[in-house]
């Protein structure tokens, strides 16, 4: 019959139906309204408690998605979301109540310091009417176009929070489908009635407002509960182990053999939501500069060069924000750079050796260390830096010499190294005639080449480059006198000699006389001699 033509007898009967519910509406009992009112009341007290926490919570969590957005930005959207879908609710509804009231009291039609008339306000025993909000809602059997309204605004609001937090909280979103739900119910006659019909048709004033109230708590209720578990989440996973991984600490960087270690593991964070708002680092005590670090994966990645040999200090602050202040991380480590092997090292172990009468370039190092952490003597002789790792030694008297090298280490601790050299004359010199020594033979020239050609001295095969300067020589012709000659070419008295030599004759020139030029007090071996064939 529902949806076929009434009879008259059944049009009468549902009259006489809705005529008693209307008295039994009339004649509700005054302790029930008051019961009603008084729900209402408290329910309007926590809402706006609950009004102000959510809105602290939301203004926390914009913080936190200021000072850490990879990390929160996300939830905080979610959250704004969540936020704006109960808001719509909550508002209209409150203008519904709002339109309720109205019909008891008007302010355009009422003076707000009468506390006679603001007295209705309060009087829940007058509150029991249902015609304005039955003919705002209802249109015969059928729901008006404001009471549509009122279920769009429900299903918007359920369906609009479980698409958003759905997926993450089942559990939740399961409670809101069934606290927010507009499906049709069974009254107490276990018959179907539409959602809206059931809650709120022939209902008093004050239970329908109470209704609202209640609809209005479930939101901010739904809200807190969505609002802690998004940052309680959040909060978990940074927390959770596998934001963690080891990290070995130590005293120092680079340790020696059998030296005590005193490293210990311990956790650092890995987290890449976890980034400082500054950075604030100095290396060995110059300022970096923002294209010498980058912020990666919740860590402060250094781009820079190792530098030279020796330790590096890292010092300065990594700043974050937390709850609008600023907290800073100190850093203070050292690193220690070596020299880079790009050799073997061979050694002979007979070459130890020095020279007398010569500066020795030498380069004195230790490995680890930094040369402005290590010195060097020598135990006779003269011994001067030059620069770096660079040193130059002169011997004195003397078969050996012992260098020392110390240096001390990054822990402070002080080595020293011995070395014994060898110290070795300089070679003999190879006497010659215009830069030619024979090569164990004689140098074939014509005689007046000979006349104008200058004596000299050479240190073949020796790997200091120096300079002898030739001051006398003796000066020999077959059968004819010797002649001592000062200077480095011939005489006239030797050249006369030479004009009586004949053409093939052997020409020799000994005991030649040089002096090391820069170093003429050192005495050099004897000079092999010369000769010469005469080719004219």
């Amino acid at each position: 019959m529902a949806g076929g033509k009434q009879t008259a007898r059944q049009k009468m009967i549902n009259l006489m139906y809705l005529v008693f519910i209307a008295m039994l509406a009339l004649n509700m009992s005054k302790e029930v309204l008051r019961a009603f009112g008084v729900m209402e009341e408290r329910l309007t007290e926590a809402n706006a408690a609950s009004t102000e926490r959510n809105e602290a919570f939301l203004q926390n969590l914009a913080t936190k998605a200021a000072e850490q957005p990879e990390q929160y930005a996300a939830v905080k959207q979610k959250a704004d979301q969540v936020n704006s879908l109960g808001n719509d609710l909550t508002t209209y509804l409150e203008g519904l109540k709002g339109q309720m009231m109205k019909q008891l009291y008007d302010p355009a039609k009422n003076d707000p310091t009468d506390t006679t008339a603001l007295k209705v306000l309060k009087d829940y025993e007058v509150q029991d009417q249902s015609d304005f909000l039955d003919g705002l809602l209802f249109k015969g059997d059928n729901l008006s176009d404001e009471g549509q309204v009122f279920i769009a605004k429900m299903d918007a609001y359920r369906e609009g929070v479980v698409s958003l937090i759905g997926g993450d909280y089942p559990e939740i979103g399961a409670e809101i489908n069934k606290k927010f739900s507009t499906s049709d119910v069974k009254n107490k006659d276990n018959k179907t009635q539409g959602w809206l019909q059931f809650n709120y048709e022939l209902s008093p004033f004050i239970a329908s407002k109470t209704k609202m109230s209640q609809i209005q708590s479930d939101v901010k209720t739904t809200e807190t509960e969505i609002l802690s578990k998004m940052l309680g989440s959040q909060q978990e996973a940074a927390m959770s182990f596998t934001q963690y991984n080891t990290l070995l600490e130590q005293s120092k960087s680079v340790f020696y053999a059998n030296e005590a270690f005193d490293g210990g593991i311990v956790l650092g964070r890995k987290d890449p939501n976890t980034k400082p708002n500054r950075v604030e680092l100095t290396l060995d005590g110059r300022p970096l500069t923002a294209s010498q670090y980058t912020i990666e994966n919740g860590k402060v990645k250094l781009n820079i060069s190792a530098g030279a040999a020796g330790d590096h200090k890292i010092e300065g602050n990594l700043i974050f924000l937390q709850d609008g202040t600023q907290v800073e991380i100190p850093v203070d480590v050292t690193f220690a750079t070596i020299a880079k092997p790009n050799a073997a090292v061979i050694a002979a172990d007979k070459m130890n050796v020095v020279y007398r009468g010569v500066e020795n370039p030498m380069t004195v190092s230790i490995p680890g260390i930094a040369d402005n952490k290590v010195s060097a003597s020598a135990s006779n002789g003269t011994w001067t830096k030059v620069t770096g790792s660079k040193y130059n030694f002169t011997p004195s008297k003397g078969a050996t010499v012992i260098f020392t090298a110390n240096g001390i280490l990054p822990d402070g601790q002080k080595i020293s190294t011995p070395a014994e050299f060898r110290i070795k004359d300089i070679p003999r010199p190879v006497g010659s005639i215009r830069g030619e020594t024979g090569e164990g033979s004689c140098v074939r020239m014509q005689r007046e080449g000979l006349k104008i050609a200058s004596v000299g001295a050479a240190l073949e095969d020796f790997d200091f480059d120096l300079g002898l300067k030739v001051t006398g020589f003796s000066f020999k012709v077959s059968g004819q006198p010797t002649v001592i000659v000062s200077g480095n070419k011939l005489s006239e008295q030797a050249k006369s000699v030479l004009n009586r030599a004949r053409r093939g004759e052997t020409v020799q020139i000994f005991d030649i006389n040089a002096s090391l030029i820069g170093n003429s007090t050192y005495k050099l071996k004897k000079i092999s001699p010369v000769c010469i064939e005469l080719t004219n």
